[in-house]
């Protein structure tokens, strides 16, 4: 039932108090009127007894305690969808920004999901191609996975993100076309970042299949916390409903972890480590676990959270929790990035704990796990040589060592190494594997088995 009050409490930042409200729920949507009839979205949350909070959507810059309508809507925060949320682009809160028209549609649907039982869950398998032989090849992508990028300010992320929405391809046993799309939410980013995306998915032709939700950094904080729910539900709702497969990128969260920790202040929470909520983890959690797959569902949500680590520490709340929740990371570096290597995927730190799942014979090919195996272990080995070499001089070096060094310079200009318009297929990305192993000596291919040498290497 519709419920609307005229006197407010007290009126702070992007937060309204009531009292004397009754029959509400947590999470309820709410229509803000001020005395000159604008209109602003909010929502609950918080309820202290016959006292609640409410959230707005926008700035509270000349709201009234009052002069103010606030009217409860006894409903949740929803958003119309349809198949035709493709191709077109939203604000935070799902209302469309491209001229193209409102979506007009007979279901509306929770922002927050639809909890998911962990016993219907379906454990992942099929690999994403994405055209980048280091994911590819040593961090692999599984239909499904929660992956996030790691990465740093200046760092191009935002170039690999768009690199991977356009050469993306993913082949399930039994389908006979792809139902591939893409959602993608842009969280606080420059307006030059929202039409950089733009203009890259149109000039790769991806443009129809992609549903975009944009919140630019002047626009209200309060829409950062909405906006990647409301890209997740739609990824939802393509998924489980219409059977799609649906790759999700989300830039930046750390801005959306800026965003909870303002209104965790505005609340006078008591803070937790560096200033964030108690409940970052929780709140990070119940974004990162709507990815993923269902049994009795053909369609599959597979999320590529983007977060850029302040002074590049890895150990900041936020890309310390993500790593707890999601099956693994990529990590970008700025050592190589200043060597002009792109994309600056530092493998060494960088895993896909679904990878040893998804590869090998029937899915990529029967010599992946090794070579990836093989590949890791060398590098590993060239950074010891690289430290060796520092001290002592590369001229010291023992044959053995300098063979390392020759791997290790072929490794990251050859293989980490690709144009932003380059796409490499799985094969192409395993037979330049075995191109740069070849620069070693056989007696240090200790992780291959000696048929897949005899087979491979040329």
């Amino acid at each position: 039932m519709k419920k609307e009050y005229l006197v407010l409490d007290k009126v702070e930042g992007a937060l309204i108090e009531l009292s004397k409200v009754h029959e509400v729920g947590y999470g309820e949507i709410v229509q803000v009127e001020s005395k000159d009839g604008d209109k602003k979205l909010g929502r609950v949350i918080k309820i202290d007894g016959d006292k609640v909070v409410v959230q707005v959507f926008g700035a509270t810059l000349g709201l009234s305690v009052e002069n103010t309508k606030v009217s409860f809507e006894g409903r949740p925060f929803e958003i119309p969808l349809t198949k035709d949320i493709l191709g077109r682009t939203f604000n935070g809160v799902g209302i469309p920004i491209d001229k193209g028209g409102d979506i007009y549609s007979d279901k509306f649907y929770n922002v927050n999901g639809r909890p998911i039982n962990p016993v219907s869950r379906e454990y992942p398998r099929d690999y994403i191609q994405t055209g980048v032989s280091s994911i590819d090849g040593l961090i692999t992508l599984i239909r499904g996975q929660k992956l996030p990028i790691f990465s740093g300010s200046g760092l191009p992320h935002n170039e690999l993100a768009a690199q991977i929405v356009r050469q993306a391809k993913i082949k399930v046993k039994g389908e006979k076309k792809e139902n591939f799309s893409i959602v993608f939410a842009a969280i606080g980013v420059k307006h030059d970042e929202a039409f950089f995306f733009k203009e890259a998915f149109k000039k790769a032709g991806v443009g129809h299949k992609v549903a975009m939700y944009i919140n630019y950094a002047d626009d209200p904080i309060m829409e950062r916390i909405i906006a990647p729910r409301c890209a997740l539900t739609a990824a939802e709702y393509l998924a489980f409903e219409e059977d799609q497969h649906v790759l999700v990128i989300m830039t930046d969260i750390t801005s959306y972890g800026e965003a909870l920790r303002e209104v965790s202040s505005l609340r006078e929470e008591v803070p937790s480590r560096r200033g964030y909520p108690g409940y970052l983890y929780s709140d990070l959690a119940s974004l990162y676990e709507r990815a993923g797959m269902l049994k009795d569902k053909k369609g599959s949500v597979t999320l590529i959270p983007i977060l850029t680590m302040p002074n590049d520490d890895i150990t900041h709340p936020i890309p310390d929790l993500t790593g707890y929740i999601t099956e693994g990371q990529i990590v970008l570096s700025r050592e190589l990035h200043q060597k002009n290597i792109y994309p600056p995927i530092n493998v060494l730190p960088s895993l896909s704990r679904l990878m040893k799942d998804g590869i090998g014979e029937g899915y990529t090919r029967e010599d992946h796990p090794d070579v990836a195996n093989q590949l890791f272990s060398a590098y590993s080995k060239v950074q010891e040589v690289r430290a060796l070499a520092q001290i002592i001089g590369e001229e010291d070096l023992s044959y053995k060592d300098k063979k390392y060094m020759k791997f290790g310079k072929a490794f990251e200009e050859r293989f980490v190494t690709q144009s932003f318009n380059e796409n490499r297929d799985m094969t192409d990305t395993l037979s330049l594997s075995w191109e740069i192993l070849s620069l070693l000596p056989e007696e240090e291919l200790d992780r291959l088995d000696p048929a897949l040498i005899e087979k491979y290497m040329k």
